[in-house]
């Protein structure tokens, strides 16, 4: 008898092991693009309280800079972005003079701020600008701000809508960077997200891109899509490969039809479970590091001579809404519908539409909808979670110490860590100089957003209280 319980010993314990982390797997807790996340945002944040924190900024802080362009053409049923469809160049051309000018608004508070290192357009897609309109909206940039020598100059491009004109444009008005939404190349898995845009368009533009010089490419590949399966992921990741873009990022799809009603297009019945979802991202991973890209993070990977392998490696990796990213500057400004900044004193969102945007700023005041003053807790506990989110590990007593705290302040968050600890997802350390060091093992790694969630001060209320609905771990 014993024999046979020492025979069944490995397999129970391989069983339990697995059916542990599908449960992890399955848990619903924030991406942690920042913290507090956006679903703790109040009223109490207005325009003037903006002003104050926009003036307050010095010649010692850099910037960043986020546009936000809400229009495509149409709607793709997996998006959970905030954006409409238009068929029409006229809103747009609007939407464009209307940023202008709160381009404007917003600088005339910034008189004594430091150089811009980063811009981002994102949407949506920002790319369907009348040219006029970039070109404006460029150069108006370049008289309101100082730029960095180095800034990098970010945008996301729908590869369907991207032609030889527009990659010259693109290049003309200094965008350096550009973000190609692929997600998955194929034909039944695009018919079902409503995104039919077969592998010879995504090669056909990447060649417009890299004619016109913009060679800094990134492709967003995505897992958990309904129809998909290991052999499409495969088939994708392969196709990626050969196209040789500098990053990839590899996000696990979110179906949150209670706030993206165009989701509820896609048949659930078609969605992988959560042990495949697993298992593709197991694959897509396993493949991108055989090819010889470096793991960046929870989803982003990156050719070892990227400027984002070369922070991951000098400790300066950063994390904010746009996911993993290089962005150095010390105070994010958003401009357009619902954007989002982080400034030292909190975080601040722009009103959610169009609008009410125009009308505030027609008005000649700062549209915004709301945010969060921070306190000594929320930059405490935002930064050990952006430390696990990008480097797997941080050292609680230094970060205690930068903010005058003792880590007993964090004896709740460490209990939290408890069951990930005896399952060796996270290992909590003492180093010699009497430090305790969190890290995320390599069998954790895929679960870093749990880790995370024990510092979280607000999640165990709002989830109680019904507040925020979040997507699934893996």
């Amino acid at each position: 008898m014993s024999d046979i319980k020492a025979a069944r010993g490995p397999a129970a314990n391989s069983w339990l092991m697995m059916t542990k982390t599908l449960s992890y797997a399955m848990r619903n807790v924030p991406r942690y693009t920042s913290y507090p996340t956006a679903p703790h945002f109040h009223d109490g944040v207005s325009a003037d309280v903006y002003v104050d924190w926009l003036q307050s900024i010095g010649p010692q802080d850099t910037l960043s800079l986020y546009l936000h362009v809400p229009y495509c053409r149409e709607i793709c049923h997996y998006c959970g972005c905030h954006t409409k469809a238009t068929r029409k160049d006229a809103p747009l051309k609007a939407y464009a003079d209307t940023m202008c000018r709160e381009l404007e608004l917003t600088a005339a508070h910034l008189q004594k701020a430091g150089p811009v290192k980063h811009i981002h357009w994102g949407g949506g897609t920002p790319s369907l600008l009348p040219r006029q309109s970039l070109v404006e909206l460029t150069g108006l940039m370049r008289v309101l701000f100082d730029f960095d020598p180095d800034l990098e100059h970010a945008i996301e491009l729908d590869p369907r809508l991207v032609t030889q004109e527009l990659a010259d444009t693109l290049v003309q008005v200094g965008i350096n960077r550009a973000s190609l939404g692929v997600q998955d190349f194929d034909p039944d898995v695009q018919k079902a997200i409503g995104r039919v845009q077969p592998y010879e368009v995504v090669e056909q533009t990447t060649g417009y891109l890299r004619k016109a010089g913009l060679d800094a490419l990134n492709f967003d590949l995505m897992y958990g899509l309904p129809g998909q399966s290991e052999q499409s992921i495969l088939d994708t990741v392969e196709k990626t490969l050969f196209l040789n873009p500098g990053r990839i990022a590899l996000f696990g799809y979110a179906h949150v039809p209670w706030m993206r009603k165009h989701q509820r297009l896609i048949d659930e019945t078609s969605l992988p479970s959560a042990a495949e979802r697993l298992a593709m991202a197991d694959l897509a991973r396993s493949e991108l590091l055989k090819a010889g890209y470096v793991a960046i993070g929870l989803d982003h990977f990156a050719r070892p001579d990227d400027s984002m392998a070369v922070a991951l490696n000098d400790g300066s990796l950063k994390r904010n809404f746009q996911g993993y990213t290089t962005d150095q500057g010390e105070q994010l400004i958003g401009f357009g519908v619902s954007s989002i900044g982080k400034l030292s004193k909190g975080f601040v969102q722009n009103l959610p539409d169009v609008g009410n945007w125009q009308r505030s700023i027609e008005a000649g005041k700062l549209p915004v909808s709301k945010g969060l003053p921070l306190s000594i807790d929320d930059r405490l506990r935002g930064r050990i979670i952006e430390e696990l989110m990008t480097n797997y590990a941080c050292d609680l007593d230094e970060v205690c110490s930068a903010y005058h705290t003792g880590i007993h302040h964090l004896q709740s968050s460490m209990d939290a860590l408890d069951e990930l600890a005896a399952d060796g997802l996270v290992q909590i350390n003492r180093k010699q100089n009497n430090s305790t060091v969190v890290r995320v093992t390599d069998e954790g790694r895929p679960y870093v957003r749990l880790a995370a969630a024990a510092f979280d001060a607000y999640l165990a209320d709002s989830q109680a209280a019904g507040k925020a609905r979040h997507s699934a771990a893996v």
